[in-house]
C-alpha cells in the first residue's frame, strides 16, 4: 500500500498516539529500549537539553549586545557560536519581544519546531486547538489556556514555523536583573518564555 503524505495529516490526535504508543511497545519487546529508558531520553528533551541550551543563547544576548545582533541577524549561526544547533535547527529565527510587541510561535500545518533550542514540542504545541485558536485569537489564548494576559497596548505577532523555518522568541530581560550573572540569568529563562505563551521567571524566584 502506497502512503500519501496527506494521509498522516488527515490522523486524529488520538490515531497519532496510538501509532507512537505501539513503536514505543515494539522498541521494548524487542529489547531495544526500556521503558524507564524512553521515559528518560522524553524527559532530557523536554525539561533539559533543549531548553536549557536555548536559556544559554536567550541569557548570552542579554548580556552581550554584538551576540544579540547576530542573534537577530541570523539565529542559526549564532546559536552555533555557543555549540547550539543540529536537527531541526538548520534555519531559525529569533524575534524579539519588547515593551510594544510581544511574539508567539505556532506550526499550522504540524508541530515544527526547533528542536536544539526548544528540545521536543509540547503536546499542546501539537494539538489542532491550540494551532487553530493561537493564530485566529493569540490574546485570548494566551489569558485563558496559559494564564499569560498580555495588554491591549502591546501587539501580538504570531510566526508559523515551517520544516524551512523555525522560529523562537528571545524574551524580555526581567527587571530587577543587572547583578545577575550569565549562569543565573540562564536560570531565568523557561521553555514557555521562548515559546512565547509565558514569561521568564521573576528575579529571586527558585527555578
Amino acid at each position: 500500500m502506497t502512503v500519501k503524505p496527506t494521509d498522516t495529516a488527515l490522523r486524529s490526535q488520538e490515531e497519532i498516539t496510538a501509532r507512537v504508543k505501539a513503536l514505543e511497545a515494539l522498541l521494548i519487546e524487542k529489547g531495544v529500549m526500556t521503558t524507564a529508558a524512553v521515559d528518560r531520553l522524553a524527559e532530557v528533551y523536554e525539561n533539559e537539553v533543549g531548553p536549557q541550551l536555548g536559556a544559554k543563547v536567550v541569557a548570552r544576548a542579554w548580556t552581550d549586545p554584538a551576540f544579540k545582533e547576530r542573534l537577530l541577524a541570523d539565529a542559526s549561526a549564532a546559536c552555533r557560536e555557543l555549540g547550539v544547533g543540529g536537527l531541526q535547527g538548520e534555519e531559525m529565527v529569533a524575534v524579539e519581544n519588547t515593551d510594544t510587541v510581544h511574539h508567539v510561535i505556532v506550526c499550522t500545518l504540524c508541530s515544527c519546531y526547533p528542536w536544539p533550542v526548544l528540545g521536543l514540542p509540547p503536546n499542546w504545541y501539537k494539538a489542532p486547538p491550540f494551532r487553530a485558536r493561537i493564530v485566529r485569537e493569540p490574546r485570548t489564548v494566551l489569558a485563558e489556556d496559559f494564564d499569560f494576559p498580555v495588554p491591549d497596548s502591546v501587539e501580538i505577532r504570531v510566526w508559523d514555523s515551517s520544516s524551512e523555518l523555525r522560529y523562537w522568541v528571545l524574551p524580555q530581560r526581567p527587571a530587577g536583573s543587572e547583578h545577575l550573572s550569565e549562569d543565573e540569568l540562564a536560570a531565568l529563562v523557561t521553555r514557555d518564555s521562548m515559546i512565547g505563551v509565558g514569561a521568564p521567571r521573576p528575579v529571586g524566584a527558585a527555578a
